[in-house]
């Protein structure tokens, strides 16, 4: 049994992909995209003619009201592949704004139902701000579920397990990424922070009852992925997902539900996220570059469809 296989047993394992060609081989459940990989999948050839028709299919609409198209024929497409949910992403630019990214999300919902797709296989994703957290939270109240993401420390995780969010991606790489670049450490296994927070993270859902899903993103190794077998989920990219299923390697479940963790219930309001995220410098900066990276993505990938016009 390779390695993916033997996740499988204790994970939920879910593709990081807007590639659904690849995703065939490995059989996730779910799937997950955001602006960055929809805008590297339609610069393929095989992908362009989904761009071409969004287009086509709305001469007239706003570039805007293209880009929701696009991003719908992408899930509808991955969903004939995976049998469970996909994630779609709000536009990162309406990441502080709580109305908006509401609205954002029960009308790509409407796009979805109008394309056959029922909600309960939607996860809406949108930045893990203390707005984007009060959207998912009025969004979670009609029946659409949410997928809260750039999520990079406890406080954002507590606020969105609070809103009842349904499910949460703390992003293990950036987090890895910003210590080793920090402290000029290569940290290797259970010693890598990015793992550490999600295991806290973890721990404090298991510990005080919380239904929302963690999914482990944006890994960097397969390391990072074994020491969080256990996890809810995990969304792992194509190449990552190949390294699994290349190797036998066997390894034990890291993480489960009945860790009894020495930890104490944290009591957030406004004022504490804002204070607890301002002391966290990691979790402050690679927010602020998460968002800042997937607008200028969908800068990029407006300009290439008004160029198409």
């Amino acid at each position: 049994m390779n390695q993916l296989e033997q996740l499988k047993q204790f994970t939920t394992v879910v593709a990081d992909t807007g590639d659904f060609q690849s995703i065939k081989a490995y059989t996730p459940q779910d799937a997950t995209t955001n602006p960055s990989l929809i805008l590297k999948a339609v610069q393929k050839p095989e992908y362009r003619p989904l761009l071409e028709k969004a287009i086509a299919n709305a001469p007239d609409a706003s570039i805007d009201a293209i880009i929701d198209n696009l991003l719908i024929a992408f899930g509808v497409e991955i969903l004939e592949f995976v049998p469970g949910r996909v994630s779609t992403e709000i536009d990162a630019a309406l990441s502080f704004d709580t109305q908006a990214t509401v609205a954002k999300g029960r009308e790509l919902i409407a796009l979805y139902q109008a394309a056959g797709v029922s909600r309960e296989r939607v996860l809406i994703k949108i930045a893990s701000t203390w707005e984007g957290i009060r959207a998912a939270e009025i969004l979670e109240r009609d029946g659409i579920h949410c997928n809260l993401t750039l999520l990079f420390s406890l406080c954002q995780a507590v606020a969105c397990a609070e809103a009842n969010v349904k499910l949460i991606s703390p992003f293990v790489g950036r987090i890895y990424d910003w210590y080793k670049k920090s402290t000029g450490t290569d940290y290797q296994g259970a010693d890598d922070p990015g793992v550490q927070s999600v295991k806290g993270i973890y721990q404090y859902y298991r510990k005080f009852g919380y239904a929302t899903e963690v999914m482990g993103a944006s890994f960097r190794n397969t390391s990072q992925i074994l020491e969080l077998a256990g996890c809810d989920l995990l969304t792992i990219s194509p190449d990552l997902l190949q390294k699994l299923a290349d190797s036998d390697a066997p390894f034990e479940r890291k993480l489960v539900k009945d860790d009894a963790a020495d930890i104490e219930k944290i009591a957030i309001d406004e004022k504490t996220f804002r204070f607890m995220l301002n002391e966290d410098a990691m979790a402050t900066e690679k927010l602020a570059e998460g968002i800042r990276a997937f607008v200028a993505d969908s800068i990029k990938l407006k300009v290439m469809i008004e160029g198409m016009r």
